[in-house]
């Protein structure tokens, strides 16, 4: 019998997503979609690779824990996990929660699910926080080397529009991104923060929107303890991530427009400076993808004790520019 999931936040970019990957899982089914917005339609109107009859609907947040879903996504806003997390709780169940916001991702309560670094299996785990997108690509690059570093890492940021979300602002206006760059929140950034609490060292994160869609690129500056070979460094982000099909070590630096619509993460362009002691790395990433709905699935499957890739296409085809028609 297949498990049960529902998604809270259903109308965003992500939520479409969710539902494009959930709907084609081998052994998970939609339990409902909710949205204010969209109350009442049918969620195929807007998705069209869903081909199911559920409606987008609205329930109150102490009606969510009755629904019966044994999974619950909330793709909300930050700062809005909180109510639906507490009638869960209320309610005593046992179902689990996945939040892509930022709401848990530093609360020791809650399993940050990055699955590619995390020490544990997450089965039988009912409280997981999704990283976020940048947060995601950042750890990525710098992790395989977090023995070695001195001092701070820097690492600059670009991001597609999508990454705003759907309500309007000026990060997200694609007229005003237009043959622009436009940087934001470049000291103290909730990703800057969560970065620096889950590898426990600094990190300054200095982020940018762009006039594409999807998609994210971040380059690190890494200071280095000793020199290293370049053949070295190789080796080494080879090894910490041979056996995860979803990041992939390239040698030259991977771009943006080759990760949009792809499951997973690229990490590659290693250059050592002349002494050995600084290195620069580039990881991309769908924002929308592995930095968001890619993981919440991955998380799923752990938390059921599924095939970590069951329902997750490594190949899948170019996606169109809007995440809902």
């Amino acid at each position: 019998m297949n498990a049960q999931v529902g998604i809270v936040g259903g109308r965003g970019h992500v939520g479409a997503e969710l539902i494009r990957l959930l709907s084609a899982h081998p052994q998970f089914e939609i339990a409902y979609v909710s949205s204010r917005e969209l109350a009442g339609q049918p969620v195929a109107d807007h998705v069209r690779e869903y081909r199911g009859d559920l409606r987008f609907t609205t329930p109150a947040h102490e009606d969510l824990p009755v629904l019966a879903a044994g999974a619950v996504v909330l793709a909300l806003p930050n700062g809005k996990a909180g109510a639906c997390v507490a009638a869960f709780d209320r309610a005593h169940t046992d179902s689990v929660i996945v939040d892509l916001s930022a709401d848990h991702r530093f609360d020791d309560d809650w399993l940050y699910g990055l699955p590619e670094l995390a020490d544990a299996s997450a089965k039988g785990v009912r409280r997981i926080a999704n990283p976020g997108c940048y947060a995601t690509a950042m750890q990525l690059a710098i992790a395989p080397m977090i023995d070695a570093l001195v001092g701070p890492v820097q690492c600059f940021g670009v991001s597609g529009y999508s990454g705003a979300g759907t309500s309007p602002s000026d990060k997200n206006d694609p007229e005003k991104l237009r043959d622009n760059l436009m940087p934001y929140a470049l000291t103290g950034h909730v990703h800057e923060r969560e970065v620096a609490r889950h590898l426990r060292h600094p990190v300054e994160f200095m982020p940018h929107v762009a006039p594409h869609f999807r998609g994210l690129s971040i380059t690190a500056n890494l200071h280095l303890a000793r020199s290293f070979e370049i053949d070295e460094v190789r080796a080494i982000y080879r090894g910490r991530y041979a056996g995860q099909p979803l990041v992939r070590v390239l040698d030259d630096a991977p771009w943006v427009s080759r990760i949009a619509g792809a499951q997973h993460a690229e990490v590659g362009g290693l250059t050592l400076a002349p002494d050995g002691r600084r290195l620069v790395v580039v990881a991309t990433l769908d924002n929308l993808l592995k930095g968001a709905a890619t993981q919440a699935v991955q998380n799923l499957n752990r938390a059921f004790g599924f095939d970590e890739l069951a329902g997750i296409p490594l190949q899948a085809p170019q996606p169109s520019g809007d995440a809902l028609r």
